[in-house]
Order: structure tokens, then C-alpha cells, then sequence
């Protein structure tokens, strides 16, 4: 990881990312306690860890990487994240849609607040995404 991600990484969890990466992992912990909810408890968990840390990776379609589908790229992963939705992404999404409001009234806090809308995006659809270097 490049020096000026570390410090990014850094001053994100002091100024919000611990507590959105906390949020993701009580979804995490929820879903799995659900036996149902196992396949979104293993995408937020991977999310929670891209929340702590987000600069310096970035979260793309499993498709892309793989170059063939699976069960969270094709049908099954867009009812997978409709659930997924209704359940826990709008919530989540709202968190870091606030935060990066909160984010963005400070110079200094832009970059941070358009790595949450980012993430934001991501809570609305997580099913399929996998988390590469950037």
C-alpha cells in the first residue's frame, strides 16, 4: 500500500470510517446469525474490511475480474441484493450518506465524503462485488 493510502486510511478511521465499518459488521453478524443470511453476511464482512480501509483498493463486479458469471453475478445475485436492500442497504447507505454530508462541509473532508458515496453505492448492492487493489 502506497504511503499516501496509509495516511488516508489513517485519518478515515479517525474521522468516521471505524464507525461505518462497524455498521457493516453488525449486518455481517445479523445476517449470519440467520443461517438464511449467510451469503450476505460473507459480502458484508468483505465490505466491512474494504470500510476500514478503503483507499488503496476498490470494490468491482466479480464479472470483471473472473471474466465468467456465478450465482452473485447473474440472476440469483439481483434477488440476492434486492433482499439484501430491503433488509440492511438502505440503512447502510443512509450511514454513509449522512457521514459524507457531515464530510463535506470541510475542505478536508471531501475526499473522504465521496469515498462514502462510493460506499454508499456499494451498501445498495453489495452481492457480486469483489474488493481488488486500486
Amino acid at each position: 500500500m502506497a504511503p499516501v493510502s496509509i495516511l488516508l486510511n489513517l485519518l478515515w478511521i479517525l474521522i468516521g470510517g471505524a464507525w461505518m465499518a462497524f455498521g457493516w459488521l453488525v449486518a455481517a453478524v445479523i445476517m449470519a446469525i440467520t443461517i438464511i443470511g449467510l451469503p450476505w453476511a460473507r459480502a458484508a464482512f468483505n465490505i466491512a474490511v474494504y470500510t476500514l480501509l478503503p483507499f488503496g483498493s476498490r470494490a468491482v463486479n466479480r464479472y470483471e475480474v473472473t471474466g465468467t458469471s456465478d450465482i452473485g453475478t447473474g440472476p440469483l445475485g439481483v434477488i440476492g441484493n434486492i433482499i439484501w436492500f430491503v433488509l440492511a442497504g438502505w440503512w447502510l447507505a443512509l450511514g454513509h450518506a449522512l457521514t459524507a454530508l457531515v464530510l463535506a462541509i470541510t475542505i478536508i473532508g471531501i475526499p473522504f465524503a465521496w469515498a462514502h458515496l462510493k460506499l454508499a453505492g456499494i451498501a445498495l448492492w453489495p452481492i457480486g462485488k469483489v474488493i481488488v487493489p486500486a
